[in-house]
């Protein structure tokens, strides 16, 4: 996980993610599916590429990595993704801190 936030840009991404996690508590987001090459999350995909300047590629790279490290959660449903943040992760994230 520390690995997968050691990327500033990355960093960056998943704490707008977590910060639209708050804001919807939690809700799963959904989109569809050719927005992007992985699985953005609502209107925060969208929000984080004008945010950050980088290229849909780029996010959907980071969104990949933030789920191989078990830091957000996606699956398919049709022709939509739905996206959440993993809270159990940043629990533990939490824990380690401690």
């Amino acid at each position: 996980m520390f690995k997968a936030l050691s990327n500033e840009q990355r960093l960056k991404v998943f704490m707008m993610l977590y910060a639209e996690a708050l804001k919807g508590n939690g809700r799963d987001a959904v989109v569809p599916a050719e927005t992007a090459s992985c699985c953005p999350v609502e209107k925060a995909f969208t929000k984080i590429c004008d945010c950050v300047n980088l290229s849909r590629s780029t996010i959907s790279h980071h969104f990949k990595e933030l789920q191989n490290a078990g830091l957000i959660n996606c699956e398919r449903d049709g022709r939509t993704y739905r996206c959440r943040v993993n809270m159990e992760a940043i629990a533990a994230i939490k824990n380690f801190m401690e």
